[in-house]
């Protein structure tokens, strides 16, 4: 058994079974922290495969962002998940329709691949003598660069559009206005009163 085959049975392996234990765990914080080992751990696959730009995309986005997303947001919501596990019966047999047709679709997968030995020889072999990181960046930066700068845009007035939308003006809090601020004089801001002495406070 080579190094290589060694290190992906056990990601494997640790990926499916913290995958079960996000699933099956009783308490959501513990089923988060699977859910991050999980994609620890399929960050290392890719990275066997030769895919360095999608493990460290997984870290960092998935859980560097969503996942320690989840992990406060289930540590601050103090939610009743045991009236939420109530009515869990009661969708019992549609579960088990959709997870004997994803059983059925697996199977399917898996009886029809077969890997080649020339695909298997040339998989990891870096695109043109340069790895996947600089190739895409420089696929990126220059055939798509409209492109990018577009999402960028779309994605600027999305995040813009949801701050409008969900800011609330309440009328017993005191805001700031960063124009009257800035343009207030110093006569405005400061007296200067002259006490008589035996009078002061």
């Amino acid at each position: 058994m080579t190094l290589p085959l060694f290190f992906f049975y056990i990601f494997a392996a640790i990926a499916v079974g913290s995958a079960f234990m996000v699933i099956s765990a009783k308490n959501p914080v513990h089923a988060v922290l699977f859910l991050i080992l999980t994609f620890f751990n399929a960050s290392g696959l890719f990275m066997l495969a030769g895919a360095e730009f999608l493990a460290l995309i997984l870290i960092v986005v998935y859980v560097g962002a969503v996942a320690v997303l989840f992990l406060f947001v289930v540590m601050m919501l103090d939610v009743d998940f045991a009236s939420l596990r109530q009515g869990f019966l009661q969708y019992a047999p549609v579960g088990v329709v959709v997870g004997v047709v994803l059983l059925l679709e697996l199977l399917m997968v898996a009886g029809s691949f077969v890997v080649s030995p020339e695909v298997v020889a040339t998989a990891v072999l870096p695109m043109g003598g340069v790895d996947n990181i600089r190739a895409i960046g420089q696929v990126l930066y220059t055939r798509y660069v409209f492109l990018f700068f577009g999402a960028a845009a779309v994605l600027l007035v999305a995040m813009i559009g949801a701050i409008v939308l969900t800011l609330r003006h309440k009328s017993n809090v005191k805001r700031q206005d960063p124009v009257k601020q800035v343009g207030r004089r110093p006569s405005e801001t400061l007296e200067v009163v002259k006490v008589k002495s035996g009078q002061g406070l």
